[in-house]
């Protein structure tokens, strides 16, 4: 063996000797985190879930117009595309589009938009526009991103079928869609961390009938039961009782599955040393459960709640789809979906279907980070 070969075995041997004591000395929280961002997967689709929610609290500012302001000279209008070769093939550094031209087809009178080449508008950040009032709070007329000239109308994802900018509409409908699978989730938990902990550490009766209760909601038709429960809201209640609605219906049966897991769970844990010291020091039955027993397995129960969020964002874009669930003029991307029904519109206006594709990565997004998180809940298996 040369020197060479025997210095490097030592200092691999040296730096495996470091990271063994890394890891023993290392809290599990520390564990689940370096684990967690082994799984570049997991982390890249965390940072899409990040950006997205930065954009739903910041709707107001990302947005380049006003969701409700239309323009009729622009329904069904395309998206643009944003150009750096100018007509005469000279190269430019900041972006630009043409302007639509509105005509008719002569033998079928559908509106056609052909581009006028002959204008440039440029792209720019920080541009002024429509005036908002963001978080209801602070007025600004200032938008990320847009035409320099505020008269013009940037078509970015396209126009819908009266004139509102698509992509604008997105971003708004985002901070809905998103945040009731939030709510939703927190609520189910809730509840089924509450009954399935009582269930699981008291058991004898109050145990045999949260079980029969589980069982009577877990029999019942997931979407009918959804459906019957919107139908019976009322048409008049405002966007945001409906929406609290629609979190609470969604919510109804969410709570089952996660008490059964709870129950077992707690089971398991109930005749350990440390529950039973607990009790000798006078806590409560609600404290052992949310101080003691939970905390033992809150690893898993994150990784179950990352994973539940996807349900609800589908279940409230499928109400709202279907015309059960939130109504304009709410924003959401279920409620965006519905222009999308008619498949006359849908086959000469596809863009129409651009939401689908931001449901799709923010529920493929959720479901890569509670793979990262069921992996990371238990570290000790991987070290």
């Amino acid at each position: 063996m040369t020197e060479v070969e025997a210095a490097t075995r030592l200092e691999t041997a040296a730096a495996e000797e470091q990271a063994d004591q890394r890891v023993l000395v290392a809290s599990q929280w520390q564990l689940i985190r370096w684990r967690f961002l082994q799984h570049k997967l997991a982390v890249v689709s965390l940072a899409v879930l990040v950006i997205f929610y930065l954009v739903a609290i910041f709707a107001e500012f990302v947005a380049p117009y006003d969701p409700y302001i239309f323009r009729e000279d622009l329904t069904l209008a395309p998206p643009h595309t944003i150009r750096f070769i100018d007509p005469e093939g000279r190269f430019q550094l900041r972006p630009f589009v043409h302007p639509f031209e509105k005509t008719l087809d002569s033998v079928t009178y559908a509106a056609i938009f052909v581009e006028d080449e002959t204008v440039m508008q440029p792209l720019g950040l920080f541009v002024r526009g429509d005036e908002y009032k963001l978080w209801g709070l602070f007025e600004s007329d200032i938008h990320l991103f847009g035409l320099q000239d505020p008269e013009a109308r940037l078509s970015l994802l396209g126009q819908d079928t009266v004139g509102r900018d698509l992509f604008t509409r997105i971003v708004f409908g985002a901070r809905i869609s998103l945040t009731i699978g939030l709510v939703g989730v927190a609520m189910s938990f809730f509840l089924g961390i509450l009954f399935g902990g009582l269930s699981g550490y008291l058991g004898g009766t109050v145990d045999m009938v949260i079980q029969r209760v589980i069982e009577s909601l877990r029999a019942l038709p997931t979407l009918p039961l959804w459906m019957a429960l919107s139908i019976a809201l009322p048409s008049d209640w405002p966007v945001v009782r409906t929406y609290f609605a629609i979190v609470i219906i969604l919510s109804t049966v969410g709570w089952t599955s996660i008490a059964r897991v709870v129950r077992g769970r707690f089971f398991a844990l109930r005749e350990e040393d440390f529950v039973g010291a607990a009790e000798l020091d006078g806590a409560g039955n609600l404290r052992i459960i949310f101080r003691y027993l939970l905390p033992s397995f809150m690893s898993y129960i994150i990784a179950r709640l990352t994973l539940a969020i996807p349900q609800m964002i589908l279940g409230e874009t499928a109400l709202s789809f279907i015309g059960l669930g939130l109504q304009a003029p709410a924003i959401s991307w279920g409620v965006l979906l519905k222009d999308a029904q008619a498949i006359r519109v849908l086959a000469l206006s596809p863009w129409l279907l651009l939401p689908t594709l931001f449901v799709v990565v923010s529920i493929l997004a959720f479901n890569f980070v509670g793979d990262g998180l069921r992996d990371a809940s238990d570290p000790y298996t991987h070290v």
